[in-house]
């Protein structure tokens, strides 16, 4: 019970060092959040362009779909899942966080977090409390489905880190170019996670298989419970079943190439 209440402590200790130091590290963030809203009202045209004098396309509305798309954009981080992991490894500051009283997933993981509340607090929730006026309802499909969607969320984010600690090995065992490894890994999850377009809308039954793969249950899923566009028992399902699958991968992955860590200059 005292080691859990000490790393509990541990972890929103760091993650509220991340969340306050957010203004100093990037003084600009008002302007970033701007141009994000920007992406998202041009988003919100594009599809209302493409759903013009259409009714229901694979099972979604064009309510559906906006609702899909804003909420993506609202939780645009958490669906993503991206920790500092690869800033570390690409500065070698990586070398630091080995030194730390706190375990290197706690320590990513709470910095990651922290950023999420400034995010949420700055960008996220002004967009929800607008979205009305951009034409969205921002509300779930049902109280259930809101429900299902938290907890379909904090399954994606496991997932997510899961990815990211994987990732993470694979780069440093081959020991290419972070640059050139993140652009492909994020190239290959903004198209099989669902989060660029509903797979649902996909051309040539292609999100029939990209939603099995581990990226879906990152974003496709929670926002397909959200939107009531999904059964949430076999999504949740199959998003256990990744992280049970992926995390035990993602240990033996990280254990076995810690150690070569030195030759990427950390």
């Amino acid at each position: 019970m005292l080691m859990a209440l000490h790393l509990f402590r541990q972890f929103t200790k760091t993650a509220s060092l991340e969340a306050t130091g957010a203004v100093g590290d990037d003084p600009m963030f008002l302007v970033q959040y701007l141009f994000r809203l920007l992406r998202v009202v041009v988003l919100l045209s594009v599809w209302q362009l493409a759903f013009a004098g259409k009714g229901i396309v694979s099972g979604m509305s064009v309510g559906a779909v906006l609702t899909y798309v804003l909420i993506e954009e609202a939780f645009a981080e958490q669906l993503t899942t991206r920790t500092h992991l690869w800033v570390s490894l690409r500065d070698g500051s990586i070398a630091v966080s080995f030194l730390q009283p706190f375990g290197l997933v706690g320590q990513f993981t709470a910095r990651m977090v922290g950023h999420w509340l400034f995010s949420l607090a700055f960008f996220s929730l002004p967009l929800l409390i607008v979205s009305p006026l951009l034409g969205v309802d921002p509300r779930p499909a049902s109280l259930a489905a809101g429900a299902a969607f938290v907890l379909s969320l904090l399954l994606a984010v496991a997932v997510g880190v899961a990815l990211e600690f994987i990732f993470g090995s694979l780069l440093v065992y081959f020991e290419h170019s972070v640059y050139a490894v993140d652009r492909v890994r994020a190239a290959i999850a903004l198209i099989a996670s669902g989060a660029l377009m509903p797979l649902q809308l996909m051309p040539w039954g292609l999100g029939d298989w990209l939603q099995w793969l581990p990226f879906a249950s990152v974003a496709s899923t929670p926002l397909r419970i959200y939107t009531g566009t999904g059964d949430p028992l076999p999504l949740m399902s199959l998003q256990l079943a990744w992280a049970l699958i992926l995390w035990p991968l993602a240990q033996w992955l990280w254990n076995r190439n810690r150690q070569r860590l030195a030759s990427l200059g950390g």
